[in-house]
């Protein structure tokens, strides 16, 4: 029998509670085996669902742990850096939450480290694990589109009467670009294999925190767009427009909490849809980062894959600034 990769997390924040600690648990050849976190009664809420966990009052006691294989780091933004180096000193593999780094740059110490290591380390950016990405994927590769022409993103959310919300704040590298920015941008890099070249941003800006994004991009084959904001009703859609079809992805970064996971085919009268049930990308995720451990697959999301996604932020961030408008970025 394969030996499951033994868990640790890093913090015992809510997503890590209602989402990636619960995924640990359910996923094949693996164990939620222990947490940290500075309050223990933290833990009690991860011990109801796993009795067995361990519980350590301070990270790098876990870290040294010899009986964790892997990590799950959902720290604050700014301390993911640090505490992915620290895992991989420790001889852990590591899996920490997006943005795995606040700039491009910093995508070099990371992979250095992995590399020198011999370890897999990679940001948990889960879309890439779901089936609907790979069939919207392979649909847009067969031509059922024909040539792509436009892809149009959006995902909002209303979070403005929450001012202590690390997403509010900018000590804690909030924002919306960082926290779902990455969905739009780097599923239409996933999907189409391309990166962009001009970026333009107008960006809105409250307490030194981008609240809302609205983004256009060229890419040498197609053009993009997408609207990223804190401040609107909660919808997320995204949509590839080629000359003989349309997909649209009605639950692209969220489904089963959003809504059914399902692409549509239109083109012509017709319309095809393909739908994906109870599939749970944080498990999926999981699962495919300890079959990439054990050296059966190449992981969907290696640390390259999300530093273009990083860089297409910086575009972003560069094109829009602080009431820059829609200067256009030229990286081509």
């Amino acid at each position: 029998m394969m030996k499951p990769v033994r868990w640790g997390v890093l913090g015992a924040g809510k997503f890590a509670r209602e989402h990636m600690a619960p995924a640990i648990h359910m996923a094949r050849d693996a164990e939620f085996a222990a947490i940290a976190t500075s309050d223990p009664k933290k833990a009690e809420a991860f011990q109801a669902f796993q009795p067995r966990l361990r519980v350590f009052d301070d990270y790098d006691a876990l870290l040294a742990d010899d009986a964790i294989d892997a990590v799950y780091v959902p720290l604050p933004n700014r301390l993911h850096v640090e505490w992915t180096l620290k895992a991989l000193a420790a001889g852990k593999a590591v899996l920490t939450e997006k943005p795995i780094a606040l700039e491009e740059a910093e995508f070099d110490r990371l992979i250095a480290a992995r590399d020198a290591a011999g370890l897999l380390a990679a940001e948990a950016y889960m879309p890439v694990h779901h089936p609907q990405w790979h069939k919207v994927r392979d649909l847009i590769a067969e031509g059922a589109i024909g040539e792509l022409a436009h892809v149009r993103g959006m995902f909002t959310y209303n979070n403005a009467d929450r001012p202590e919300n690390i997403r509010n704040r900018p000590e804690t590298a909030g924002g919306g670009l960082r926290d779902i920015g990455v969905y739009p941008f780097g599923m239409a890099r996933f999907a189409t294999d391309a990166e962009p070249g001009v970026v333009r941003a107008d960006i809105t800006w409250e307490n030194n925190v981008d609240t809302t994004a609205r983004v256009s991009a060229t890419f040498a084959k197609f053009t993009f767009e997408a609207v990223v904001s804190m401040r609107m009703q909660l919808f997320q859609e995204m949509t590839f427009h080629g000359d003989r079809g349309v997909l649209r992805v009605t639950a692209p970064f969220n489904p089963l909490s959003y809504g059914e996971a399902a692409v549509h085919l239109i083109a012509g009268e017709e319309t095809q849809i393909w739908r994906f049930g109870q599939t749970n990308q944080y498990v999926e995720q999981v699962e495919n980062f300890g079959k990439a451990m054990r050296g059966d697959i190449a992981y969907p999301a290696p640390l390259e894959f999300s530093r273009g996604t990083q860089r297409m932020i910086d575009m972003t961030f560069a094109a829009g600034g602080a009431g820059a408008g829609a200067s256009p970025i030229d990286y081509a």
